[in-house]
Order: C-alpha cells, then sequence, then structure tokens
C-alpha cells in the first residue's frame, strides 16, 4: 500500500541553509581574507617610509664624500702657530725696551698677529720702526699678517713689540710676554734679557 509522500513547498529563490544573496563565510562585498581600507594604509606607509629615506641617504652620500675630502688632505690644516728666538733688549733702567720673534705658522690657513702684552711690564703693542728723511721714530701697528706656511720675522728695523716701564730686568732674565692670534687664539712665550747688538 502506498502512501502519497508531500515535500515541503521550495520558497523561490532561497538554498537551503542560506540566506539569499550570501556566500557561505562570506560578507558581503569584502574578500576573503582582506579588510577594506587595508591596503591604502600600507600603501602610504610604504612611501612615507621612501621619502624618509632620501634626506637620510642624501646625508650619509655627503658624510661619505666629506671624509674622503678631509682624508684626502683637501680641507687643509687650521693655523698651527710656533714662536722661537724671543729675545727683549735690556733696558737701561726703566726705559721703553723692544721685543723680537720669529714667528711661523705651520697650517695650511692664514692667520694674523692681533695684539701682544706684557703681564709684568706697563704694557706693550705692535711696532714698527719708519724712516722718513733719514730720522727714525716707532709707529703703532694695528695687526700683522701671518699667511699659511709663511713666517713672520721681526727686528730693530722692522716690525716689533715695543714694551714700555718694564720691570728691573738684567741679561738671561725672562720677559713673561703674550701674542694674541686671529685664529690660533694666546700663545704665551718668555723673551730672554739679551744686551743691544748681541741679536
Amino acid at each position: 500500500m502506498k502512501f502519497p509522500v508531500t515535500l515541503p513547498a521550495k520558497t523561490p529563490g532561497k538554498t537551503a541553509g542560506k540566506a539569499p544573496g550570501k556566500t557561505l563565510g562570506t560578507a558581503p562585498g569584502r574578500a576573503l581574507g582582506k579588510t577594506p581600507g587595508k591596503a591604502p594604509v600600507r600603501s602610504a606607509l610604504v612611501s612615507a617610509g621612501r621619502a624618509a629615506l632620501v634626506p637620510v641617504l642624501a646625508g650619509a652620500v655627503a658624510l661619505g664624500g666629506l671624509c674622503a675630502w678631509t682624508a684626502s688632505g683637501a680641507a687643509g690644516r687650521p693655523p698651527r702657530v710656533t714662536v722661537e728666538e724671543a729675545r727683549v733688549l735690556l733696558p737701561l733702567g726703566r726705559d721703553d725696551t723692544a721685543a723680537f720673534f720669529r714667528v711661523r705658522n705651520e697650517g695650511n690657513a692664514d692667520d694674523e698677529l692681533v695684539s701682544v702684552d706684557a703681564p709684568t711690564a706697563g704694557g706693550a703693542m705692535l711696532s714698527r720702526t719708519v724712516v722718513r728723511k733719514g730720522a727714525g721714530h716707532m709707529e703703532m701697528v694695528q695687526s700683522a699678517p701671518l699667511p699659511s706656511g709663511g713666517t713672520l720675522e721681526m727686528s730693530p728695523h722692522g716690525l716689533d713689540v715695543m714694551v714700555w716701564a718694564p720691570p728691573r730686568l738684567k741679561p738671561g732674565d725672562r720677559l713673561p710676554v703674550v701674542l694674541r692670534f686671529r685664529e690660533a687664539g694666546t700663545v704665551r712665550v718668555e723673551a730672554e734679557v739679551v744686551r743691544p747688538g748681541s741679536r
């Protein structure tokens, strides 16, 4: 004996176990495993990283070039001043006297002697002997150039350091003198007291 089998009516447009218009495990409008908006963020981060890398690389290249330039000797050396043969003439009593030096610049940059001082005397200044109409007299000098690799030679007939009101001195004593250079800074020396004509 057969019984009639009645099947449940199908709803148009539906699939068993699935919501209409949906794919199992996937939200509408999304690709599997991707989050909307992350790709543009990643792209922006990459662009920012590249932009930041440009000045870093430029700085590294510039630094490398500077190091190579310095290593090759092209950067030169700053002024390096040495003072030799420091002498001061034995004064008659407390009369003014003169000091003389040989100054060398062993660097590759020019310098300039801008001032002098004798701390134990009344003072000191750069001066030069000038002869006019057969008569010589001293003139104050503001400064004296010291070219790179050059020598500044002082003498009784040219540039010297005039020292006034010196302390009581005798041959062989030492007179402290301070020389100031524009680039090399301060150089302190002791000038040996010598009799006039012995230099």
